[in-house]
């Protein structure tokens, strides 16, 4: 029996995931064409998958393209299905939902992916989990490059090696799994079935067993390269992984004694020579099964001053927070602790921003607040959360007050008064109470404590914008937008405010575009109405103010008592409404 087709948010995950990989990290053309087609053919529009329509909204052709003398549109289709396939036979190897571009056409398919442990890896992968298996030796010059392994022909005696010593990595693979297996079952019938026994919070389950239940995945360094370069890398490396509240970062080099299947949720980035003179190697790995998440080689102008702290926050946002490849082999692993579930659970919701996974993120973290959680990071998303129930009036928790959001917000200081996320969350929390001046102070300041986390950088960005300061916060946060593709929402929302109000039609309607696959908001659905407006497309326009109208009726009839409420800027709000009313929204008087 054919298996079912991924439901949509596992797609959605994937492409998210795939976005930010390292694989995609420098084709903004292959991002940008990727996110088109799967979101086009997500919201039920795959016939509009042509060549014509791909070149005039993906690359900015013209009305005039014509496909039998520019092919844009083929050679950049094809640069994307190499793309995808080097991503899901390394980076993307133990992804659940694989996507593919057919060839002969445009529209994305998809199916469940087979391939989800290395003993199943292509023969190209078996240099990088033979290696895995020395720990943390030197590499020799044959295991600098995993990613751009050649296997060698059939019958070779170097073939050969490769094959018995990916045969030996998977055995002690095995065994260590299974020896993992006999100490949760012996501990369980130690203690009773309670001791084994999964944690629940609201759809997120941990099989870590005797972890502390709000552990988070500790992060060693490990040096093995010389020189300036590496250094610089290093040094930048640590400085930024220190800022992080989403992790334990340890800091001194991983130590090679360390018995690796006792920490699951330990992860090494190692430093190592790169392919050629003067470039340097980035690779992050899990200790206990030596499985390579991220390979990144910088080159010497990559990693000289100047460059290398801002490649350096690229590597980690796409790696270190909640959203990251990180995180997300942890949950695909199911060796997660119970803070690491509910910080999934948040950054589930900022991803589509449904009530439903809202509920879930807030009932997850709200039980650790229960259980005496000693987090700040758990607090801050929490003080967040509880504030998005007051915003968009969700219906859990069922009292939400700005009141209580601050109150969560405190404590987030209190015990974590260098927390980027416990400031950014009390700026949040300002910038609703229309205390301008204190929100911008509070996220500069998690901005300052973090400046290696896009995430940071935007919501500072953010924070601006909605102050009204849109020239001093749209370049920052579009930096983090374009630097990161796998970033939430409300980035894109943040960054057509600031290009709207710049004057900047191209930019805020490309941005209110990337709205388009988020849960249905009263004002995520202006700003998509006013971009399809500013940009000429009078039918989406139409579309758009009768889904409204229809979704949306209060707002519809009064938006200006919506944006009042938000605490937005006085000349926004006038811009907004002035624009919604030219596109049929709103009372006249």
């Amino acid at each position: 029996m054919e298996p079912a087709p991924p439901a949509a948010p596992a797609v959605r995950e994937t492409l998210e995931r795939l976005l930010a990989s390292e694989t995609f990290g420098r084709s903004e053309r292959a991002r940008r064409l990727l996110r088109y087609l799967v979101e086009r053919e997500q919201a039920g529009e795959a016939d509009r998958l042509k060549g014509v329509s791909i070149a005039m909204d993906v690359f900015g052709k013209d009305g005039d393209f014509d496909a039998s003398t520019d092919a844009v549109v083929r050679v950049q289709a094809g640069r994307l299905r190499e793309l995808l396939d080097h991503y899901f036979a390394n980076e993307g190897i133990a992804e659940p939902v694989r996507i593919a571009i057919p060839r002969g056409g445009y529209v994305p398919s998809y199916e469940p992916n087979a391939i989800r442990l290395p003993a199943e890896a292509k023969p190209a992968d078996a240099g990088q989990v033979a290696r895995s298996s020395k720990h943390f030796e030197t590499p020799s010059p044959a295991d600098a490059v995993p990613l751009m392994t050649t296997p060698a022909p059939p019958g070779s005696a170097s073939s050969l090696t490769r094959q018995l010593r990916f045969f030996w990595a998977a055995m002690v693979l095995v065994i260590a799994m299974l020896g993992v297996l006999v100490i949760r079952q012996g501990d369980a019938f130690l203690h009773g079935d309670d001791a084994a026994a999964p944690v629940e919070t609201a759809g997120a389950t941990s099989s870590v067993a005797r972890q502390p239940f709000d552990s988070l995945p500790l992060i060693y360094v490990a040096i093995k390269a010389g020189g300036p370069e590496a250094a610089r890398v290093a040094s930048s490396l640590r400085a930024g992984l220190a800022g992080f509240d989403t992790i334990d970062f340890i800091g001194r080099d991983a130590d090679a004694s360390r018995d690796g299947s006792a920490d699951p949720i330990a992860f090494v980035f190692d430093v190592i020579p790169g392919p050629a003179t003067g470039d340097v190697m980035i690779e992050l790995q899990n200790v206990a099964t030596g499985r390579v998440l991220l390979s990144r080689n910088l080159t010497s102008a990559e990693s000289a001053p100047g460059a290398i702290e801002s490649n350096i926050a690229n590597l980690l946002t796409s790696t270190v927070p909640a959203s990251g490849a990180i995180y997300s082999y942890i949950d695909q692993s199911d060796i997660r602790t119970s803070q690491i579930g509910c910080l999934v659970l948040d950054d589930r919701y900022y991803l589509d921003q449904s009530a439903k996974t809202h509920e879930a993120a807030y009932r997850c973290l709200e039980k650790l607040v229960s259980e005496g959680t000693k987090s700040s990071l758990v607090y801050s998303e929490l003080a967040s959360l509880h504030l998005e129930a007051v915003n968009n009036h969700y219906a859990y928790p069922a009292v939400a007050t700005v009141e209580q959001a601050m109150s969560f917000a405190h404590r987030a200081i209190q015990m974590g008064p260098m927390s980027p996320h416990a400031h950014r969350a009390y700026g949040y929390l300002n910038s609703r109470l229309g205390n301008t001046d204190e929100a911008i102070r509070w996220m500069r300041k998690a901005y300052e404590l973090n400046p290696y986390d896009l995430g940071m950088a935007a919501a500072y960005g953010y924070g601006l914008i909605f102050a009204g300061r849109y020239q001093e916060g749209t370049p920052i946060l579009g930096h983090a937008v374009e630097a990161f593709s796998g970033h939430p929402t409300w980035w894109d929302y943040g960054l057509f405010v600031g290009a709207f109000m710049q004057g900047d039609t191209k930019k805020a309607a490309i941005a209110s575009e990337s709205l388009r696959t988020t849960a249905s908001k009263s004002h995520y659905l202006a700003a998509r109405l006013i971009g399809a407006k500013i940009s000429g497309r009078d039918k989406l326009a139409s579309e758009l103010a009768n889904e409204l109208i229809a979704e949306f009726p209060k707002f519809a009839a009064n938006p200006r008592a919506v944006f009042v409420d938000r605490k937005y800027p006085a000349d926004l709000t006038d811009r907004l409404v002035q624009s919604l009313r030219s596109a049929g929204i709103g009372n006249p008087s």
